[in-house]
């Protein structure tokens, strides 16, 4: 079957890649070349050796993150309001123009239905949250350093990331797949492991944005005005356990939903993604907390999962 061949295999295009080439970094950075050190290291954890021209010219501000936060917020609310028209306004199929959009970007008008109505609608709200969330952190909580930049090619995967996620909930679920039906919202439709799955997906959401907090308030003072744009040592809270459970996080809601949905092909891949892309990155924090703080740095933090990894 062809439905969503398309996002899945950008979903594991960039999966071997981080998991191919964080293996590089990671035990043969000394014998890599200098492109490819500058490209895949940024923001604290970034590349400080002689700096490769071609690279430096495909290097944006790090504060950029916040464009794509700006577009999945406006596709996430796009995805209720289409959900909404569906499941709880017409009760009919998505407009023709939609379907056949579905059918462009996932390669197939034979998409199968994966995700019922109500676990459409509750996906979608969830992933809205998140992206209203982080719409909301980077453009007026967020302290971003003047200094620090990101490889042109980490903004772009971060459009795909949202268009695809989003875009691949609704792309096989009731009234949004060729010839189903928009079935009504029925909260009874919900089982143990999705209420599991949602509750677990709510306490993230939270718990992130708190460690993001603690991550601001680092370069403030008491009163609130910012004071340095250094990378501190954070405590308290999940930082006491792990260098980066905004990351950890991360890895949990996208674990949330697809428990949610458990037939959702796209939503594994995405959820695979986000588990490799955030444990190199975490990795790569926690080693550079430890050379940077030395013996000062908690030995009992992991870098992403409590006494694991």
């Amino acid at each position: 079957m062809w439905a969503i061949n398309f996002l899945n295999f950008i979903f594991i295009s960039f999966i071997l890649v981080i998991v191919i080439f964080g293996a590089l970094i990671n035990f043969l950075e000394p014998y890599l070349p200098t492109i490819i050190k500058q490209s895949f290291r940024y923001g604290k954890m970034s590349y400080k050796g002689d700096q490769s021209r071609i690279t430096s010219l495909l290097e944006i501000p790090k504060s950029w993150f916040k464009h794509f936060y700006v577009f999945s917020l406006i596709w996430s609310i796009a995805a209720v309001a289409l959900a909404a028209r569906c499941y709880l306004v017409s009760l009919q199929s998505a407009p023709t123009v939609v379907l056949w959009f579905l059918d462009i970007v996932t390669g197939s008008k034979e998409r199968q239905v994966e995700v019922d109505s109500t676990t459409c609608l509750i996906a979608v709200v969830l992933i809205f949250l998140q992206c209203a969330r982080r719409w909301y952190e980077t453009h007026f909580i967020q302290i971003f350093s003047s200094k620090s930049k990101i490889n042109l090619s980490h903004y772009l995967v971060g459009y795909f990331h949202y268009f695809a996620s989003i875009t691949g909930i609704i792309a096989n679920a009731e009234g949004f797949v060729r010839g189903s039906n928009a079935r009504p919202v029925k909260i009874t439709d919900l089982n143990i492991l999705g209420i599991v799955a949602v509750m677990l997906f709510l306490y993230s959401w939270l718990q992130q944005y708190l460690s993001n907090l603690t991550l601001v308030n680092l370069r403030k003072s008491k009163d609130g005005k910012v004071v340095t744009e250094d990378h501190l040592m954070p405590q308290g809270g999940w930082f006491e356990d792990v260098s980066s459970p905004h990351m950890l996080f991360e890895v949990l809601m996208y674990v949330a939903l697809m428990l949610l949905m458990p037939y959702s092909v796209t939503m594994r891949y995405a959820a695979l993604w986000v588990l490799s892309n955030q444990v190199e990155t975490a990795w790569l924090t926690h080693k550079w907390y430890q050379q940077t703080f030395g013996s000062k740095y908690p030995k009992r933090r992991k870098a992403i999962f409590p006494k694991i990894l």
